[in-house]
């Protein structure tokens, strides 16, 4: 089992596709690091020489930003925006959609199980 940024990639499945088992690389970015290296797309992880493996880690290392760096950037800008107290940080505060989707109904992903308000009739 290859392991590459921090993760153990599947051995039996596709290159490019065991590549994306790495938070933040996607197909595309699977495809181009596979095409940069010139691998057979079509080889299997289990395949691979560990000279490429060596290579494709390298590659990763140098131009991606992937698993904790990742995450680590992702929360420290939605902490930037909370911080800011701009309207998308105070819908990540209250834990309401932030892209202006409708709340009447619906947004029950972001706003958890439905709460009950007494006294409530019409």
């Amino acid at each position: 089992m290859a392991r590459i940024a921090g993760v153990n990639i599947p051995t039996n499945k596709r290159v490019i596709i065991a590549l994306t088992y790495i938070h933040g690389i996607g197909r595309t970015k699977a495809a181009e690091i596979v095409e940069k290296l010139k691998i057979d797309p079509a080889r299997r992880v289990q395949d691979l020489t560990d000279q490429e493996v060596l290579h494709i880690r390298e590659t990763i290392d140098a131009d991606h930003t992937v698993e904790g760096d990742l995450r680590r950037e992702n929360a420290m800008n939605i902490k930037r925006l909370m911080d800011l107290a701009c309207y998308r940080g105070l819908r990540h505060r209250k834990g309401l959609p932030v892209r202006g989707q409708r709340t009447h109904t619906n947004a029950r992903t972001r706003k958890g199980k439905p709460k009950a308000i007494a006294g409530k009739k019409k």
